[in-house]
């Protein structure tokens, strides 16, 4: 089959890239020129695991191109993919505006019938707008779908691959069958194909993240009574996580989620909700509640610099942290919303200095926070803890799982963890003398939070 996908972003270079690995002639295209001509020198502009070979090995055989021609793509494709950004206007909604610019260029370039996709996250209606859209330059017969993506960063290829389900939102019976043949030889294992009407598959993708993101918020809401009440998080997500009813994913409480999704998605819902008199009471608390979560860290480290005191923020100033983990998840270099932006920002703004280290994204980091005194990039997550007054953990890494404690020790100024991510057992940290604050479990060593 002939696709074109068009939006070289994170969710058109992988659909595009596996239809390509599943036998299918692909045109990715994209106005941005640089880009387009990166992705021709086999130069990836993201990071996913697995991304770069796919692209390469199919590009080799010819299966997969890249092109800023946009009408080529169009002509040349039976089905057309719209994978452009949805940023989130400043209202909360996502703003549309790419991919209507889509839909007028394929009304324009239409020279036959054609399957138009909507790939990107978009906000129930949003079929009926890019109808409306590309029938105002074109008598030729189309069908829009809405055909969400529900990759995970990290993961993104296995879970395109391997779906847990495809959900095609359409009510003409010709498209769906055509996208059940472009969907076939991912789901040879029965994973369900599910066929619904266009504004029931724009609800599912945003209840889809919101419902993770809930399940987040909710943990991390009982990590920090666990904290106040003496009990141990960790026992307790086990203790409901085995209850076949709820299940152990999305139960590990951390210092918030972040990303170019849930965030996005959470308050999306919110503004869809307002515009049509249902208001999202829940959905509004967990936002409230996630953003709160990513300043809890740095509250815990008030508090133990406050030395019994009432706690003032006055006493980090002058202060050295080593910071593990920048990207908002590990196997990503994705910094969009990510908590440890929270977390540099708080710490700068009372004084402190961070020394910060992560696998991957360094390069984007270092872009989004400019060039400050108060904030150094480091080799290695040693050199990070070079003379630093405490560690923080951030992002799970599994590089950070399992490292030599002696040598942090011997690094560090004085023996002080404050983990973000539950990654060591506080029995152990106190065995080594260390002073070690998690989320939702005893603090070791310091005062209790």
């Amino acid at each position: 089959m002939n696709v074109g996908v068009i939006g070289t972003g994170y969710v058109g270079l992988v659909a595009g890239t596996c239809f390509a690995e599943s036998g299918n002639d692909v045109i990715c295209a994209d106005v941005n020129e640089e880009k387009i001509a990166l992705l021709n020198k086999g130069v990836i502009p993201i990071y996913e695991p697995g991304l770069e070979q796919l692209i390469e090995t199919n590009a080799s055989a010819g299966r997969l191109s890249f092109s800023t021609n946009i009408v080529e793509c169009i002509q040349g494709s039976e089905v057309i993919f719209i994978a452009v950004g949805t940023p989130q206007d400043t209202d909360g909604s996502a703003d549309l505006k790419y991919v209507l610019q889509v839909a007028a260029q394929i009304g324009k370039s239409m020279n036959g019938p054609k399957i138009v996709v909507n790939k990107s996250t978009v906000p129930v209606g949003t079929a009926d707008l890019v109808a409306a859209e590309i029938s105002k330059h074109t008598t030729l017969p189309f069908d829009v779908v809405s055909n969400p993506e529900f990759l995970k960063e990290g993961s993104a290829i296995d879970d395109f691959m391997r779906p847990d389900r495809v959900v095609i939102g359409t009510t003409s019976v010709e498209a769906a069958e055509v996208m059940r043949e472009l969907y076939s030889p991912f789901v040879r294992t029965d994973n369900p194909i599910l066929v619904m009407d266009n504004k029931s598959a724009e609800v599912t993708k945003y209840a889809a993240n919101s419902l993770l993101a809930t399940r987040i918020t909710f943990m991390n809401e009982i990590a920090n009574l666990c904290e106040q009440v003496g009990a141990d998080v960790s026992h307790v997500r086990k203790g409901i996580g085995t209850d076949q009813r709820i299940g152990p994913s999305f139960l590990f409480p951390g210092v918030g989620y972040g990303g170019s999704c849930f965030p996005k998605d959470v308050r999306a819902l919110i503004r869809t909700g307002e515009e049509n008199n249902s208001p999202m009471s829940v959905i509004k608390a967990v936002d409230l509640a996630n953003n709160n979560q990513k300043k809890r860290i740095t509250s815990k480290i008030v508090s133990h610099y406050s030395l019994g005191n009432a706690p003032s923020a006055n006493c980090l100033e002058g202060k050295v942290f080593a910071l593990w983990g920048l990207s908002f998840k590990p196997k990503t270099d994705d910094m969009r919303e990510a908590p440890s932006l929270t977390v540099i920002k708080d710490l700068v703004g009372f004084g402190a200095t961070v020394q910060a280290y992560d696998p991957e994204s360094m390069e984007v980091a270092k872009k989004m926070l400019g060039q400050s005194q108060k904030v150094e990039f480091c080799e290695t997550g040693y050199d990070a803890l070079n003379g630093a007054d405490a560690l923080i953990i951030v992002t799970e890494w599994n590089e950070f799982r399992r490292p030599n404690f002696t040598k942090m020790t011997q690094l560090l100024k004085s023996p002080v963890v404050f983990d973000g991510r539950n990654l060591f057992e506080p029995s152990k940290m106190s065995r080594l003398g260390f002073t070690y604050y998690s989320i939702g479990r005893a603090a070791i060593g310091g005062e209790s939070q």
